[in-house]
């Protein structure tokens, strides 16, 4: 049976095994995009599809090295890199998932979600920073 409380090396090997995975999705939908999209969707929503991948591979680096900062780093600086990680993922999630459910005519009120993933990546970002600066100035 395993621990439901992994150790904070192995959750940053989590975040490394999930960015590495969502980068891999990224670049299939780069090319599922690039190929099978091209004749099937309008210029816009093309553009749509391209932002959200991109947007999805830029984060999904984020977390493989957000991952590996919490191998590399001490206990009292994990947890708020975990932090930064789960904001980064929920960005992920709502940002790149609403603008493909916008691509291919999912509901409209995924317009609205799109910000709020935007906000997420600000967040998670700015934790990170926060989170380095204090530890370069311990």
């Amino acid at each position: 049976m395993s621990n439901p409380n992994p150790s904070p090396p192995r959750s940053g090997l989590g975040w490394v095994s999930l960015g590495t995975g969502i980068a891999g999705l990224s670049v299939m939908l780069g090319a599922f995009g690039a190929h099978s999209l091209k004749a099937r969707l309008t210029e816009k929503k093309l553009a749509t599809f391209h932002t959200a991948t991109d947007y999805l591979g830029y984060h999904a680096l984020g977390l493989i090295a957000i991952g590996i900062l919490m191998l590399v780093l001490e206990d009292g600086v994990r947890a708020k890199l975990q932090r930064s990680a789960r904001w980064i993922s929920s960005g992920i999630l709502l940002f790149s998932g609403s603008l493909y459910m916008l691509t291919f005519d999912g509901p409209r009120f995924f317009g609205p979600i799109t910000p709020l993933g935007g906000l997420c990546f600000m967040i998670g970002w700015f934790t990170l920073a926060y989170s380095l600066f204090k530890l370069s100035r311990s």
